[in-house]
């Protein structure tokens, strides 16, 4: 029984809270991937992280990845939620969860989910450093992915 639910929030994001939206009763597997902010990035102290969006096109986006998963590995559920603003050193910016009747089509389907927000996604991170500075990330293109060849 695919289920399919996305959201960009301003709210902060509970992996527990993303895992009970995934129970279904033929799901024998549920992969639930948190992304944190890290106090470390390209060897800089971070401190916080901004994550700005164009909100409407970022939940279609979340959307379309969700649906290309459900076409390429069955009827899963997906449930897709990424944060917007300034964000401190461990917490949650983005959950993905992934329910499937075996293992192996929901590890696939939530690897392909992070891969693919992370290169389609109009979402954009600004790091904010220890030393004052800060610097909004370059993006991804295809290029840079390895499948896009």
């Amino acid at each position: 029984m695919r289920s399919i639910q996305v959201t960009m929030t301003d709210e902060p994001l509970s992996a527990d809270a993303l895992s009970r939206e995934l129970c279904r009763d033929d799901a024998g597997a549920q992969i639930v991937f948190s992304g944190v902010v890290r106090n470390r990035n390209d060897g800089r102290p971070v401190l916080a992280v901004t994550y700005d969006a164009h909100r409407p096109l970022a939940e279609q986006t979340f959307r379309d990845i969700a649906e290309e998963v459900c076409a390429r590995w069955g009827d899963l559920s997906v449930v897709i939620a990424h944060r917007a603003g300034r964000l401190s050193v461990g917490e949650v910016s983005v959950v993905i969860g992934v329910a499937s009747p075996h293992r192996e089509e929901a590890y696939q389907a939530s690897r392909y989910v992070i891969e693919q927000l992370k290169l389609r996604s109009p979402v954009w991170k600004q790091e904010h450093y220890a030393d004052g500075e800060s610097d909004w990330l370059k993006g991804h293109s295809l290029r840079d992915d390895p499948s896009a060849s």
